[in-house]
């Protein structure tokens, strides 16, 4: 969920950036009086994400312009549908149109992505989850359009969970320690309530895992024989994941190796912009 603070202060941050001091175009070519009407239309299918964040590009930049949303973040919409509508002053509306479609464009494009990957599992019972690889600065807003997709969140932030990865095991074999007692010893020092992860991409590292307490093993780039192993071998004694390799051609066969969680970076470093427009209604 996007706190307020955050829409706020990024969407303000976004404004500011495209318009430091001012629209030079829309204050000099148009009367101060003019109004406007303008659509936001669809020219491809898709799942809408981002209508708080459409809204605050415009309120924001004035208050007084009124935004009408006609679908929720979630909803799938066809080309040529119209997802909200825009009035008020014409100055306004134009200067807020490019901050506006710049981050409706971008979540709507992550969560048609997300939805692509989670139609894919569908029935399997897995889970598509996103990863840390987010724009800088924009990570609420993409999470929640990965939420928007059906998809659902990793951890939020480097506070937020243990994730032992790659090159902190590197660094503990290099300091000649025992995974599974380095892990049972940083569960000791850690609030009961904290989730450990730890990624590993062998076989034979799950036992040291699971001995050292793991809640979930991360199985990087396994393949599906592989991955039919290592969820034999964890038998439910902690949450499988899988991640790496992983595409719209892949996912479903990592599904039915009996994995509960498949992460994707590339729902939110490789989603593409989707095709809306804002058009100013004529007579």
């Amino acid at each position: 969920m996007i706190t307020l603070a955050t829409l706020h202060r990024t969407v303000r941050a976004a404004l500011e950036e495209d318009a430091p001091w001012g629209d030079l175009t829309s204050t000099s070519l148009l009367p101060a009086e003019a109004r406007a009407t303008a659509d936001l239309g669809a020219r491809e299918p898709g799942v809408f994400s981002g209508g708080d964040v459409f809204a605050a590009a415009f309120t924001l930049t004035d208050p007084t312009v009124e935004v009408d949303l006609h679908v929720a973040d979630g909803d799938r919409f066809e080309a040529g549908d119209v997802l909200a509508s825009v009035q008020g002053s014409a100055r306004s509306i134009l200067t807020a149109e490019r901050v506006a479609l710049n981050f409706t464009q971008r979540m709507s494009g992550i969560a048609t992505l997300t939805a692509a990957y989670v139609d894919a599992v569908d029935g399997t019972g897995v889970r598509i989850a996103d990863t840390r690889k987010t724009t800088p600065g924009l990570r609420e807003f993409e999470r929640h359009a990965v939420v928007s997709g059906g998809g659902s969140n990793h951890r939020r932030s480097l506070s937020d969970a243990v994730m032992a990865k790659d090159n902190h095991l590197a660094v503990l074999r290099q300091q000649g320690q025992d995974l599974g007692s380095a892990l049972r010893d940083a569960l000791s020092r850690l609030p009961h309530t904290t989730h450990v992860v730890v990624e590993v991409d062998r076989v034979d590292q799950i036992t040291a895992v699971l001995t050292g307490g793991a809640d979930t093993v991360l199985l990087d780039n396994f393949s599906l024989e592989d991955l039919r192993a290592a969820v034999d071998q964890i038998a439910g004694r902690a949450t499988a994941e899988a991640s790496g390799g992983v595409n719209l051609d892949t996912v479903r066969a990592i599904a039915e190796t009996g994995v509960q969680v498949i992460s994707v970076g590339a729902l939110t470093h490789s989603a593409r912009a989707l095709d809306l427009g804002l058009d100013v209604r004529v007579g």
